[in-house]
């Protein structure tokens, strides 16, 4: 129904306009889509236990759709074993300049020059308190005003803001539309930035549950461009080892423009969608087998079908994400790959 009906109408109207109608429909008329949809899959052996977290199925939501934290319930309700906001950043930024959204129809992609728009932090905690149970990670940022050398300090005031509500944290130091930002993943500020995070993360008080006692910590992951060369992917396969986090998001969205037809082909901004399932899934397999399985890596990037699911997850992630799959194949994805998982048991 989704694909027949309902996405031909959505895809006739500005794709920035849609997204915020979306959020209306959803928030406003949820009960319509459990009309419509067809029940979430739940099943004991979709569960995953990874960096310590017990996830009710693989399939998450990638950070960027719910950047506010608005609609996250309604969203776990679609059948999500996880859901990412943000990005999130200290102050409240309006982002860059619209039209900054674009679909490549023909390509089954979409172009992103967003920026990091978000109410900022404080605005995301305040309905974060509202979570009853739906598991959550912080995405985080820098705001586009902060030069590099000070860009820690935003990631700190987000980490220490967000973390009594979110389960898990991503850094994103690979969006590329904000200026300068990319450069934060080279070695030397990498390094010094997830070190930092990592510090304050293991300071956290001991939680006691009953007479077990466990780290205060939680996992940290690094969100990484799929436009690293494999020299670059070894420095971050160390970096983890030496600063300890948790794992790996492979990957954000791509400057390349290989083989695109669609008319805004030659848009300004970060790519997602099919023409990247390739290379996420090449990226998910180099880390995995030159790490020898070090660390956890949720797999995201162009997933359209439960193969192209299968395959991330084949390729060494542990867990999986949509974003622009779940826009041209609608919610029914979800479904699908955690039928197509069952079926493997």
């Amino acid at each position: 129904m989704y694909k027949s009906i309902i996405r031909p109408l959505l895809f006739k109207f500005d794709p920035e306009e849609v997204h915020y109608f979306t959020f209306s429909v959803l928030k406003n008329f949820g009960f319509l889509a459990k009309l419509f949809l067809p029940k979430p899959i739940v099943d004991k052996r979709l569960e995953r236990e990874v960096f310590g977290l017990k996830f009710k199925n693989p399939v998450g939501l990638a950070a960027g759709f719910d950047k506010d934290a608005k609609l996250f319930n309604e969203l776990s309700d679609l059948g999500f074993g996880f859901i990412e906001i943000g990005t999130l950043t200290p102050k409240p930024q309006p982002g860059n300049d619209k039209k900054r959204l674009f679909r490549l129809k023909e390509d089954a992609a979409i172009i992103n020059r967003m920026g990091f728009n978000n109410g900022g932090v404080d605005e995301a905690i305040e309905r974060l308190k509202k979570n009853k149970n739906v598991l959550i990670g912080g995405n985080i940022g820098k705001n586009k005003a902060t030069p590099n050398e000070e860009a820690v300090n935003d990631y700190k005031i987000c980490f220490e803001k967000l973390f009594p509500h979110v389960d898990y944290f991503v850094v994103n130091v690979s969006s590329p539309n904000t200026p300068n930002l990319r450069e934060l993943q080279d070695k030397k500020p990498l390094t010094e930035l997830l070190s930092t995070l990592q510090n304050l993360n293991l300071e956290k008080p001991k939680q006691t549950r009953g007479k077990a006692e466990s780290s205060g910590a939680k996992p940290i992951l690094l969100k990484i461009a799929p436009d690293l060369t494999d020299e670059q992917l070894l420095d971050i396969i160390d970096i983890v080892k030496e600063t300890q986090i948790a794992g790996v998001i492979a990957t954000n969205t791509t400057l390349s423009r290989e083989n695109l037809v669609s008319e805004n082909k030659t848009e300004t901004g970060g790519l997602s969608g099919k023409p990247l399932t390739k290379r996420s899934t090449e990226v998910i397999r180099f880390l995995s087998e030159k790490s020898g399985k070090a660390f956890p890596i949720i797999g995201v990037g162009g997933i359209h079908t439960a193969q192209d699911a299968i395959e991330k997850l084949e390729a060494g992630a542990s867990l999986i994400q949509l974003y622009t799959g779940f826009i041209y194949e609608g919610p029914e994805l979800i479904n699908e790959i955690n039928q197509e998982i069952l079926k493997r048991k």
